[in-house]
């Protein structure tokens, strides 16, 4: 063999042997070595744990993970149900239209030209498109409750992330007539007010729901399961009569613009079965669009507001002293001087009458004549019987909002307060509670409940006075409406009516002040009543403001055109009334 064959390779440069090169001649302690094999070690164990936990015992919360990216559960609308009066008129129902929403992020993409136009369709600017869309959440509403016909066109422009949902909104084709009845929702269709909130278990019904598979835009690809079908509300039959509350609306609107007076309210009651026929309010309002929408409107005055009654009043104090057999309806009561002292108070009468019969106490309607009667009285006969009738109580009509009004219980009156709660002061009442009082005098002694759905079969009643009282009671009160009393302007040709007129101060700041109401409740026709209508003018400016001035012509207008309505015939041969407004009651 050859030298050159047992030679080591060198470097030709440098004559270096590869073999004793400085790069390859490293040598690492043994420890080193062992320590990264021992971190392998560990490392593939962690990873074979963590494979059998997620594979072995998380696989539930893995599988939810995964089915969150693409399965969804969509919430399916049930149908609100109908409302109608008791003739089938629709009052509130329920049409479709679309929720438009977004996902953010994939909206954003789209050309500017179509976020335009997209603005436009939902009557928005830009500006305010963007910012619902500058969102770090995946879902965000655009707009809700948006008609189908533009809800198709927004569909039409194509912007991926842009989806529509559907949803129902409330159309009340009553409008300003029915909104103190029937209220109206907000926009998940859940009622606020009125027979919508009252009645909203029934009404609303019950969502269902259905599970999907949606891509990455958001589209539908797939239909899973329906996990709960969806149940429609229960349509509702009102005891509301369209046309008989039209009437009352109407004529209740001429007077508080004739008088230009703040509010108004008026309720026509059914004396047979209590059916309210009719309820309404001024100022009111149009549940169709709300965007105006103040509190004065919003207000229910005739289940919401208390006031005095004043002479209103006094047929209770005068039925009791007729009940008890203390009078009769020819005692004669001396007014004269037309001035009364209790202690320190003084009542007096609105005009001087000296002596009076019991009825024309109530004709005449005097404050002296009345608070005698009362006198001879317990406080504590006095309080069952205002309480027997509903004063101080809540109303049971499941409506809210409804007022108990003030009471105070009987152990608490002094002299001057009993006798001036006998003729409707230191006592506040709402217009359908004393309307309600007033079934006594109508029905022959007994009271039944309200009810503001249409009913069947005769009601449950309970007796306060006797049929004798409430006969006479009907005597006295008819002659308020005739000449000599302070109701004149209340009397219908052809139908013979009877009322009372009341007018008190309002009170403000703990204190009266000089602003009235005037209120006039009354039924028809005599003979055989058939319907209740009470009506209360808040605040009137113009043309006075005693009840029978203000609010029997009301009564009179409303009462008239509802029996005619109702097919009610005429109990009177009078065909032409000449009205005499020469008296007027005391407050």
């Amino acid at each position: 063999m050859s030298r050159a064959a047992n030679t080591p390779r060198t470097a030709g440069s440098r004559g270096v042997p590869f073999s004793a090169s400085p790069v390859l001649d490293v040598k690492l302690p043994t420890w080193r070595s062992r320590l990264v094999l021992f971190l392998l070690f560990i490392a593939f164990l962690a990873l074979i744990a963590r494979a059998l936990w997620l594979q072995g015992m998380t696989t539930e919360f893995l599988q939810k993970q995964g089915a969150s990216r693409y399965a969804r559960t969509l919430e399916l609308p049930a149908t609100r149900g109908k409302i109608t009066d008791r003739n089938g008129q629709v009052l509130a129902s329920s049409i479709p239209v679309k929720a438009i929403w977004a996902i953010p992020d994939d909206v954003l993409e789209a050309p500017k030209e179509k976020l335009q136009r997209l603005a436009a369709l939902l009557d928005m600017s830009e500006a305010e498109l963007r910012k619902k869309l500058d969102s770090d959440r995946q879902f965000v509403y655009l707009k809700r409750q948006v008609e189908q016909d533009i809800a198709s066109k927004v569909v039409a422009l194509g912007i991926a992330g842009i989806e529509t949902r559907k949803e129902y909104k409330r159309f009340y084709p009553e409008g300003e007539v029915m909104a103190h009845v029937v209220g109206f929702t907000n926009v998940e269709d859940v009622g606020q007010e009125g027979i919508e909130l009252a009645s909203e278990k029934s009404l609303a019904g019950k969502t269902g729901s259905r599970r999907v598979i949606k891509d990455r835009l958001g589209r539908i690809v797939e239909d899973i399961q329906a996990i709960r079908e969806p149940h429609d509300g229960k349509d509702l039959t009102l005891a509301i009569d369209s046309k008989i509350q039209y009437i009352a609306f109407t004529h209740l609107k001429d007077a508080v613009e004739k008088h230009k007076a703040k509010a108004g309210g008026a309720v026509v009651l059914d004396t047979k079965t209590g059916e309210i026929l009719a309820l309404v309010n001024l100022p009111a309002y149009n549940p169709n669009d709300r965007s105006v929408l103040t509190g004065a409107q919003l207000r229910n005055r005739v289940m919401t507001d208390t006031f005095e009654p004043g002479s209103t009043m006094k047929p209770f104090t005068v039925s009791l002293a007729l009940e008890t057999g203390r009078v009769t309806p020819d005692t004669v009561i001396q007014t004269a001087p037309g001035v009364m002292s209790i202690g320190p108070a003084i009542i007096h009468d609105a005009h001087k009458q000296g002596a009076l019969t019991v009825a024309q106490v109530i004709q005449k309607s005097s404050n002296i004549g009345t608070v005698k009667m009362a006198l001879q009285m317990q406080p504590k006969e006095m309080w069952e019987m205002f309480t027997n009738v509903g004063f101080g109580q809540q109303p049971k009509l499941g409506f809210p909002g409804a007022v108990a009004g003030r009471l105070r219980n009987f152990k608490t009156w002094r002299p001057i307060e009993q006798a001036t709660m006998s003729y409707g002061h230191g006592i506040s009442v709402s217009l359908i509670q004393i309307a309600r009082a007033y079934m006594i005098f109508a029905r022959d002694g007994d009271l039944i409940p309200l009810s503001f759905q249409k009913t069947t079969g005769l009601p449950p009643s309970h007796r306060v006075i006797s049929v004798k009282t409430a006969r006479e009671m009907r005597a006295m009160m008819e002659a308020v409406t005739l000449p000599g009393g302070t109701a004149t302007q209340a009397r219908i040709p052809g139908y013979r009516v009877a009322g009372k007129t009341g007018t008190a101060h309002k009170i403000e700041g703990g204190r009266y002040v000089n602003k009235y109401i005037g209120d006039f409740i009354g039924f028809a026709p005599v003979s055989n009543p058939r319907v209740i209508v009470a009506v209360m003018i808040d605040e009137p400016t113009v043309g006075g403001y005693y009840g029978g001035t203000v609010a029997a012509p009301v009564f009179a207008a409303i009462t008239a055109n509802v029996l005619r309505s109702m097919n009610v015939p005429p109990d009177s041969s009078i065909t032409n009334i000449i009205p005499d407004n020469s008296v007027q009651e005391s407050m």
